[in-house]
């Protein structure tokens, strides 16, 4: 998969925020709804449960040499490009009759999204340098890919395999690519979708499997292996620990730019094998929004008072204090349902006389992490601080503490976590 064009980068900037994180910062702008999709008549989960070979080719093939190799060749699943601006093959056969017929034949079908690719490679686009940016950019590349599967008929529950070519991975370069990856399986989840990856061994497949117990990032569910060795299996060799993406998560490509006839027809393809499953699946979605008074869900101390004064307050009311350098937490609980990804959102009323430095905390799997929040601006609205790892049970997950160096009043009124 070596296919590549120029277009242009749109980046998002998450305004008023500054995050304090152990390795890796996320910040963004809660997502805005999109606009509706024309769905076609949905074909089940692609490429489902299967296990055996496929191929894939620049341009989705002709009905005609599509029933030839079906007859006569060994591969019963197809690599289709369906977004991306990064492709550079033009696509007349793909259609939803297309999807439909390759899928009534038994053909699965592997939908690949081509589109940004890592800062430090010399392939273009380029994601950006930035973890939030890019983390940013892979939730923007989701969506593309999903409205694209949805025109397309390929529903709900398939996996869309984002193709990051080889690049010569650094460690600035790995947080990059793994925030866009982030970024990439939250919104997919979000949208019904299982996430993968293509890439070369020696580089985003590594970097993955580097990270893979790294609760900063969030974990792909499936892999796509490029490597070249001319065996027929899932096998990462050195790149990826066996013990990592073990349940009918991987694919492998291991022949590249092969020339094949079946059937009288001559394709020009790469070879693939496939071990995949549909025993992943996207998480349900679950949401919970905590207010300052919200019964057995609020504790705040005696230095915590409590007022209407702001217009842009959520509820009837929020508690405000002075900041001071000793610790004083107003805590938010919550009982999340399974240990995994969310979102954290907080709703503030915004005032000059507000804090310029309030910081929220945030009780992930690995400590608290610290996201700072300038309660002057942007108030009276849902801001997203970031995606984090919570663990699964009842207890305090976000507090607003009173110990900055900012000035002004700290303000704590609601919160909001959004499994991804």
């Amino acid at each position: 998969m070596r296919r590549t064009t120029t277009w242009l980068l749109s980046l998002a900037t998450a305004a008023g925020l500054t995050i304090t994180l152990g390795s890796a910062a996320v910040a963004e702008q809660a997502m805005t709804a999109q606009p509706p999709v024309s769905a076609a008549a949905a074909v089940g989960p692609q490429p489902g449960t299967f296990v055996g070979k496929g191929f894939d080719t620049c341009t989705a093939p002709s009905q005609s040499a599509m029933n030839a190799w079906r007859t006569s060749s060994p591969y019963r699943a197809v690599g289709i490009y369906i977004s991306g601006a990064s492709r550079t093959c033009a696509q007349p056969n793909l259609t939803p009759t297309w999807v439909t017929n390759q899928t009534a034949n038994g053909w699965r079908l592997i939908p690949i999204e081509l589109g940004y690719q890592a800062p430090c490679g010399t392939r273009a686009p380029k994601m950006s340098a930035d973890p939030g940016t890019a983390r940013s950019q892979g939730r923007t590349a989701a969506t593309s890919a999903a409205n694209a599967a949805t025109a397309l008929g390929i529903g709900a529950g398939s996996t869309i395999y984002n193709d990051i070519e080889q690049y010569p991975t650094t460690t600035a370069c790995r947080a990059a690519v793994l925030s866009f990856l982030s970024g990439w399986v939250e919104q997919l989840h979000t949208r019904g979708y299982l996430a993968g990856m293509y890439s070369s061994g020696s580089s985003g497949i590594r970097d993955v499997c580097l990270e893979y117990n790294n609760p900063s990032y969030i974990r792909l569910d499936q892999i796509w292996i490029a490597w070249w060795n001319g065996v027929a299996d899932t096998d990462a060799g050195s790149y990826c620990s066996d013990a990592y993406y073990a349940n009918h998560q991987r694919l492998h490509q291991y022949a590249g730019d092969v020339t094949e006839t079946w059937g009288g027809v001559t394709m020009k393809i790469d070879r693939n094998y496939l071990d995949v499953s549909t025993s992943q699946q996207p998480p349900q979605q679950w949401s919970t929004t905590i207010d300052n008074t919200t019964a057995g869900g609020f504790t705040a101390g005696a230095a915590w008072s409590t007022s209407a004064y702001s217009a842009q307050r959520y509820g009837t009311d929020y508690r405000f204090a002075n900041p001071t350098t000793a610790s004083d937490v107003a805590w938010y609980r919550a009982n999340v349902p399974a240990t995994g990804s969310y979102e954290v959102s907080v709703w503030y009323p915004a005032d000059a006389g507000y804090n310029d430095r309030t910081p929220y905390l945030v009780a992930t799997t690995s400590g608290n992490q610290s996201v700072t929040v300038n309660q002057r601006v942007n108030g009276g609205r849902w801001t997203s601080i970031g995606v984090f790892t919570l663990a699964a049970g009842d207890g305090n997950k976000v507090g607003v503490s009173r110990w900055t160096a900012g000035s002004g009043y700290v303000v704590a009124d609601a919160v909001r976590i959004t499994r991804m």
